[in-house]
């Protein structure tokens, strides 16, 4: 760990500190309301959170013909057989209560005129279960609305302009987080009794991705470095439609368009998904993402075509979409959008239980930096947001019970002005270059042994060069995915390998693993042919 460079921890102790702006932290930090917490954000509240990025909406059994024992089969069915099936009834049974916690908190989701929720389907649900906002802004809604009620929360402390680098720890007890002012080296301990961490992601450690950079497996590396175990982070999903126009991040041409009827075509007109798989366009998410993948990879291009499904109607019920379309010159009413897949959302994580701990003491996590085993391998399309309100809610509660008598709100100042956070230098930049590249190609839609061993390689001469955690977290959290990657010799859902191209029932299971395991695994693959071929070809460019 890096020396402190200037303040000393401050003597004032938190209840609660909870790592994260994104609709974890935020949902979180209502529902212990009027216990005092702190919030930690890098960036500005609301911003930089993958929440706020999200299309669909949430998916919840709340229409008379649909029930929670339904949308749990479906989530089993698409989680690849390791689904925490416990985790995922509580989950769908506790979806509509927090469906109106949001409501309540001013979510303005769609309703017809007798106030009854519009709801639409997405890919392998059985039902129309999603709760969306005009079309594809459910994300961003839900964000602007506890955004403000957060505002209005006096116990709640925003210290945004901070980067969590660390947890601090006594033994197997997390007792603060230490982290950095973003655009310079100043650090300051975050004193707790109880931890959160809802840090997001792992998003930008890929080269094409979905999420904000923000979303880069900080949350993911620092438990790990303090030894908490961690569950499937092989398993990563990649949303088949992102806008292939260059742009980083990729914006996202949500599932809601195939919902709606449009189809997929390469640059012939082809339309390529009805013979791979009998729910075509609607098949899982890790089975459209392939078939694009080998589209793209092929020189036949994948694009969506949505003149029929949508057409005229696509700048009012899709204008998210549609903004991103024209910002590239594209008219999705006149003409198909080129889509290629795109890191999107992580089913591994944390190792947390059905409050949210983790194996380290009082430790929770919440959002997609935990791993509570409701997406199994592969997630279900608008769970996420789901998984997400549900479990930062039984966190606040558990936490309340073991800390029943909330203490008045009283915090030291800090200063917590954004600073430009462009200071990073050479080496630094050279080496998030690699790693996004690397991980784009080898840990992503289609792995193999050769590629991950020479993936691992090239993490480990990458760690030896940086000197600043917040980067080395970035590489630790890409050697976990990797090093997992590599230990499944299947291919389940999310995570497919071309040398393993068939699930293999004896690993019907869920991994874990710590980063003791991590590091004999990457350093085995240093010392393997391919790792030692990978260094020699350069890729440390």
């Amino acid at each position: 760990m890096s020396a402190i460079s200037s303040t000393s921890p401050a003597p004032h102790i938190d209840d609660v500190v909870i790592l994260g702006g994104g609709l974890a932290g935020l949902f979180c930090a209502l529902k212990l309301a009027p216990r005092p917490v702190t919030v930690l954000t890098a960036s500005p509240i609301g911003e930089g959170a993958s929440s706020a990025w999200a299309q669909g909406g949430i998916a919840a059994a709340v229409s008379e013909r649909d029930s929670a024992d339904a949308h749990a089969r479906d989530t089993m069915e698409v989680g690849g057989g390791i689904c925490e099936e416990k985790i995922v009834r509580l989950m769908t049974q506790e979806a509509g209560e927090r469906v109106r916690d949001l409501l309540g908190y001013g979510v303005p989701f769609d309703q017809d005129l007798e106030g009854r929720l519009q709801l639409s389907r997405e890919a392998a649900h059985s039902e129309n279960r999603v709760v969306r906002v005009r079309g594809d802004m459910a994300g961003r809604a839900i964000m602007d609305a506890l955004v403000a009620a957060v505002r209005k929360t006096p116990s709640i402390r925003v210290v945004e302009g901070y980067l969590g680098e660390s947890l601090i720890c006594e033994g197997k007890r997390v007792t603060g987080i230490l982290a950095r002012r973003r655009g310079g080296m100043e650090r300051l301990a975050f004193p707790a009794k109880a931890i959160v961490l809802a840090s997001g992601g792992i998003g930008h450690l890929y080269g094409v991705t979905t999420n904000p950079s923000e979303a880069n497996g900080h949350g993911l590396a620092m438990a790990a470095r303090a030894g908490a175990i961690l569950a499937d982070p092989e398993f990563v999903q990649f949303h088949p439609t992102a806008l292939d126009v260059g742009r980083d991040p990729a914006p996202l041409a949500t599932e809601a368009l195939r919902g709606e009827g449009a189809i997929l075509v390469d640059k012939a007109g082809n339309r390529f998904m009805e013979a791979i798989d009998p729910l075509k366009e609607l098949a899982p998410r890790d089975v459209v993402a392939r078939a694009i993948f080998a589209e793209v990879a092929a020189g036949r291009g994948a694009f969506l075509d949505c003149r029929d499904a949508v057409g005229a109607e696509f700048p009012t019920r899709f204008p998210t979409v549609y903004a991103a379309c024209q910002a590239a010159g594209i008219d999705p009413v006149k003409e198909p959008i080129p889509v290629v897949p795109a890191e999107h959302y992580h089913m591994g994580g944390i190792l947390t239980d059905a409050n949210g701990r983790t194996s380290l003491d009082n430790l929770w996590a919440a959002g997609e930096v935990a791993s509570t085993g409701a997406h199994g391998a592969n997630r279900l399309a608008s769970n996420s947001l789901l998984e997400t309100v549900v479990f930062a809610a039984r966190i606040a509660e558990d936490i309340q019970g073991l800390m029943p008598t909330p203490r008045t709100a009283h915090w030291p100042k800090i200063d917590h002005t954004i600073q430009d956070a462009s200071q990073r230098n050479e080496v630094e930049r050279a080496a998030i270059t690699t790693l996004r590249k690397t991980m784009s190609a080898h840990v992503g839609v289609v792995r193999n042994a050769e590629g991950l061993r020479g993936a691992l390689a090239v993490f480990q001469a990458l760690e030896r060069r940086c000197e600043r955690i917040s980067i080395i977290n970035m590489i630790v959290a890409a050697k976990v995915v990797a090093a997992a990657a590599l230990a499944r010799t299947e291919s389940r859902g999310g995570h497919y390998r071309d040398d393993y191209p068939d699930a293999d029932p004896a690993q019907a299971r869920r991994s874990f693993m710590t980063l003791a395991e991590v590091e004999m695994i990457a350093q085995a693959a240093v010392e393997s042919e391919a790792g030692q071929r990978a260094l020699a070809a350069g890729e440390l460019a």
